[in-house]
């Protein structure tokens, strides 16, 4: 006989790890204990050897689904206690201590298959779960992970919930949201409007209602898993126009949610790492390809060839669809005014969106944090032509928005850091706490562009800094001195006399990349950072670069030749400006056939043109993501925007995948000189050749250039491996016809898996320049 202690990292709680550890130690015939701790699981064992030693062997090969075991200390003990039989013990917080949390858990089948049951006890609960599935990061109010500290705690267990959460070999053993109709949370259908519907309809009713209403075209705020969602009927053009009309969304397409992957199909061209990815646990939104015939409202995603997709995830979701017509289809998207947070509060909620909606399916379990969906792609990657061994085509997982169901799943650092606070860009804002060798990139915050965005940021950091035991020793931001996450850093240092650490948006991106790949940064990358924005050392607009690049600093290798912006932020809603402020810095003409014209007038160009030669209100830009706006405008995609990215996107889509030419970009002296690429657009466009064969023709001319120009990189610094980073490599239309462009030269290429390559990503890669940073500086 022996004993053992053994300490557990990881996410190991919220996933039913102690109900597996008791019956694996049950059923091998060892005594002792195993308890949640706020470092995470802490087991003591006493048994025959043999026994011991399969307990720690398949301790890790048959943990649950959803446990992540970081490390496992294994310490052998003198002498025996004369445990006599396995328990589980109360949690213990330990000083400082903290741990990862799981992400909230789609509905497993198990739960699925009791809540269409008619015989069940939950039959219909639209708050069923298990140790396998449920709500988990926005229940949390702090560790160790027990109901006490969620927002679980003021239901108290019915006996019959209370047995299940006891007994070893139930699945809700230790199921710290467990619940049913006798105990737990309960939903009801309120009038958005008095005396348009008959006030709190409860229970199953609700859903029936509600059901009702987005039948007859009505829009129905539905509080979820993370926050409300206002939901209508997909198939109903009418009902998609008047939610656009009300959430002041002209264009911006808008999230789907279809009953089953036979939906889903019938709109959209599915493969099997897609049907995966949408049946995972973490059900992300999806992007996928739209089938022509698909007979979903045009205005679900006007301009677009893709349509985001996303499979029900809770237990009210499903009753949502559960008596709907077949073919039924909702659109899913934030309960929110344009840019502001999405709304997770009752009363908030009663405030904020009344004139948004017909009526609110609410629910009383409090949202402690909220989570937007996330939203993922599939990318299907070729053979590298240039490896020694024939290699199959991939798959790759490409996140675009990380939030449910990800976070705050931590980025594993090559090394433990020091504890920091990044706080991330303006666009897309996440922030990123470093602890020991983890790194905790938040969930999705948003644009940082209001009071109330920038209070969800704020009450976020508080939350992460409290459930990660994190009191940052500095503070690193973007170098941007306008960014409210920069101005939150800066009165915050002031305040607590912390560290300043601006990092250039550039190469965090790049640092970013490198960070998820575990690259320890001892060899420097070329990092192609590509994007719309990016406040630059010499105070222009970056955002065309090639950096070499490691996470101590960077080398400028080259970029994107200046053009102006004229009007500033007013060019970037009128890609017609960007693209005659180019002209303008290229000595190109203005045409009068030119499909700018269309929307500046004579007088507008005659402003126009006066402004750029006096540089007034003209802010120079080395943007890639400009240039695109700028060329899709030339072609006649599009001359006014009303989201980001818009017309680059829509000139995405209209790209002919068959077509090879490209426009050639010269690059000499550290410039890249677009004027031939735009000389033969310009030519094509007029001469009448389709937008489909422009378009691909610009992106091949891109791919080629970043080939061309990371082919001499590597002539002067003997560098191989290529990052690419940044906002615009979300055109898979670019990423798919650059990578095996550089890796027929040789190239090694890293691309994003875990965070976004968009300003999602940064506050990572400030994290980790900031962490050498005063590595490299420390007395």
């Amino acid at each position: 006989m022996n004993r053992l202690s053994i300490d557990i990292t990881g996410i190991v709680q919220g996933v039913g790890f102690r109900p597996f550890v008791y019956n694996l130690a049950t059923r091998l015939e060892l005594a002792g204990w195993v308890r949640n701790t706020s470092a995470g699981v802490d087991i003591e064992l006493e048994g025959k050897t043999p026994a011991l030693d399969e307990f720690i062997q398949r301790l890790r090969a048959d943990a649950p689904p959803l446990a992540y075991l970081d490390q496992v200390h294994v310490t052998p003990r003198d002498g025996l206690v004369g445990y006599k039989t396995f328990e589980i013990l109360h949690s213990e917080s330990v000083l400082g201590a903290f741990q990862p949390i799981s992400p909230d858990v789609s509905i497993c089948p198990d739960c699925l298959r009791e809540l269409l049951d008619p015989n069940d006890r939950r039959h219909r609960y639209p708050f069923i779960n298990c140790t396998n599935c449920g709500p988990r990061f926005t229940i949390i109010t702090d560790i160790p992970y027990d109901r006490p500290k969620t927002t679980m705690a003021v239901f108290p267990m019915c006996p019959n919930c209370e047995t299940e959460y006891r007994d070893p070999v139930d699945r809700r053993f230790h199921a710290q949201p467990v619940a049913c109709p006798e105990c737990g949370p309960h939903i009801w259908l309120e009038a958005a409007q008095p005396d348009t519907l008959p006030q709190n309809i409860p229970s199953d009713d609700a859903i029936l209602a509600a059901q009702h209403l987005l039948r007859e075209g009505k829009t129905v705020a539905i509080k979820g898993l993370g926050g409300f969602h206002l939901a209508c009927d997909a198939l109903n053009p009418a009902a998609v126009d008047a939610l656009r009309a009300r959430k002041l969304r002209v264009d911006k397409p808008f999230a789907l949610m279809m009953p089953d992957l036979a939906t889903i199909e019938q709109h959209c061209y599915l493969n099997s790492d897609e049907r995966s990815l949408l049946e995972s646990a973490a059900r992300p939104i999806v992007l996928l390809r739209r089938r022509p015939e698909s007979t979903l409202a045009k205005q679900v995603a006007p301009g677009q060839n893709q349509l985001g997709v996303m499979l029900p995830y809770t237990p009210l979701h499903y009753l949502l669809f559960s008596d709907l017509p077949a073919a039924q289809i909702l659109v899913m998207t934030s309960a929110n005014l344009s840019e502001e947070p999405i709304c997770t509060d009752n009363i908030e909620a009663r405030q904020r969106l009344a004139g948004l909606t017909d009526a609110f399916l609410m629910h009383n379990r409090d949202i402690h944090m909220r989570t937007d969906d996330s939203v993922m792609r599939v990318l299907q990657l070729p053979a590298n032509s240039n490896a020694s061994v024939p290699q199959p085509a991939t798959s790759h997982v490409y996140p675009i928005r990380r939030s449910r169901g990800y976070a705050p799943f931590p980025v594993h650092l090559p090394k433990n850091q020091v504890s920091l606070l990044a706080t991330g860009a303006e666009l897309k804002n996440t922030f990123c706490i470093t602890n020991e060798n983890y790194a905790f990139l938040s969930h999705h915050i948003g644009d940082l562009e209001n009071y109330e965005t920038l209070k969800s940021f704020e009450d976020g950091i508080a939350h992460f800094e409290k459930l990660f035991r994190v009191r940052p020793v500095a503070i690193a931001c973007d170098m941007h001195p306008n960014y409210l996450a920069t101005r939150y850093a800066q009165e915050r240092s002031e305040r607590e006399i912390l560290p300043l650490i601006p990092v250039q948006h550039h190469h965090a991106h790049i640092a970013a990349l490198m960070a998820e790949h575990g690259l320890d940064g001892s060899e420097p990358v070329i990092g192609v950072a590509f994007d719309g924005t990016g406040y630059g050392e010499d105070g222009k607009i970056w955002g065309g670069e090639f950096l070499l690049a490691d996470y101590a600093g960077y080398r400028r290798f080259a970029h994107l030749r200046y053009f102006p912006l004229p009007g500033g932020d007013a060019a970037t809603r009128r890609p017609s400006r960007t693209a005659l402020g180019l002209l303008h810095a290229l000595g190109l003409d203005w045409d009068d056939a030119l499909p700018t014209h269309s929307d500046l007038c004579y007088d507008d160009r005659t402003a126009l043109r006066a402004q750029l030669e006096h540089k007034i209100n003209s802010p120079l830009t080395s943007s890639m993501g400009r240039l695109f706006d700028a060329a899709a405008a030339l072609a006649g995609v599009r001359q006014n925007v009303n989201y980001e990215a818009q017309a680059a996107i829509e000139f995405e889509a209209l790209a002919d995948p068959a077509e090879t030419g490209y426009y050639p970009f010269e690059f000499a002296d550290g410039q890249i000189n677009p004027s031939a690429a735009i000389e033969a657009l310009i030519a094509d466009v007029l001469s009448g050749k389709a937008v489909s064969l422009v378009s691909a023709r610009f992106h091949n001319g891109v791919a080629h250039l970043v080939r061309d120009v990371c082919a001499s990189i590597r002539v002067e610094s003997s560098v191989s491996r290529v990052a690419l980073s940044g906002g615009v490599w979300q055109n898979v239309t670019l990423l798919e016809k650059t990578i095996p462009l550089l890796q027929k030269n040789g190239f090694q290429v890293y691309i994003h898996g875990k965070v976004p390559a968009n300003d999602g990503g940064l506050a990572l890669g400030q994290a980790v320049i900031a962490a050498k940073y005063l590595g490299s500086n420390a007395p």
